[in-house]
């Protein structure tokens, strides 16, 4: 995602993850569904990574957010 947002309570986190969920589907699940439809297996095959690749981006997005939480909170780190 490109721009960074706050998350406070569990209502902001879901909010988020719909969001993001949507933008992928609506990027790479297309692409995937026009590489299965038109293209070869190896075409579907890259596009299926790339959908992956932005689901684990996203993953690693909110667990790298968690973290800077968790350490700016701490005292001592």
């Amino acid at each position: 995602m490109e721009e960074a947002i706050q998350i406070e309570k569990g209502c902001d986190f879901g909010l988020w993850a719909i969001e993001v969920a949507e933008q992928i589907i609506s990027e790479q699940g297309f692409d995937l569904a026009r590489a299965a439809r038109d293209g070869t297996k190896e075409d579907a095959r890259e596009a299926g990574r790339a959908l992956g690749q932005a689901i684990t981006d996203a993953l690693l997005e909110v667990y790298d957010g968690l973290l800077d939480g968790i350490t700016d909170e701490q005292p001592g780190r």
